[in-house]
């Protein structure tokens, strides 16, 4: 009875095998893990980083859209107190120069801010995904690297 249950046993080979890629697993996953939620660390970052150029970007559609009413009734002052048309028709002409230039002036700004806003987040996910890259290649090196090269079957790889 004694010899059937040794027919019947895990070799202690195998039983090694099962326990070394259990362990190998394990901390494969515990580094996918980890670099997951470093992943999920960026994206929150890069929210962030939206939510802060967005409201930057709300201040500052507040402060040009003050100073272009600001400008307009200050035109509106200075066409009530013309003297007549060809000085009415000079002021307008130097209003709409000089707001046309600012109007240019802020949508220059407006175009930085969001061309830094989208290289900002390309460069962050382009990173993490770089990372996230180069975790699971050393995670996978790592495995083989404890399972001695050997295959599933314990049979040594080529």
């Amino acid at each position: 009875m004694a010899q059937d249950n040794q027919n019947y046993g895990i070799p202690t080979e195998m039983r090694d095998f099962a326990e070394k890629s259990v362990d190998q697993a394990r901390k494969a996953f515990d580094s996918f893990m980890g670099a997951a939620q470093r992943t999920v660390e960026t994206l929150e970052n890069s929210a962030t980083s939206v939510q802060a150029n967005t409201t930057d970007m709300a201040r500052k559609t507040f402060t040009y859209a003050e100073q272009n009413i600001s400008a307009t009734f200050e035109h509106a002052q200075r066409l009530v107190r013309a003297k007549d048309v060809q000085e009415a028709m000079q002021l307008q002409a130097e209003f709409v120069r000089t707001q046309f230039a600012a109007m240019q002036s802020q949508m220059k700004d407006f175009g930085a801010i969001a061309q830094a806003a989208a290289q900002s987040a390309a460069r962050s996910t382009s990173d993490q995904a770089r990372e996230f890259g180069s975790m699971a290649q050393d995670a996978a090196r790592s495995a083989t690297e404890q399972s001695g090269g050997r295959s599933p079957g314990g049979r040594q790889k080529r």
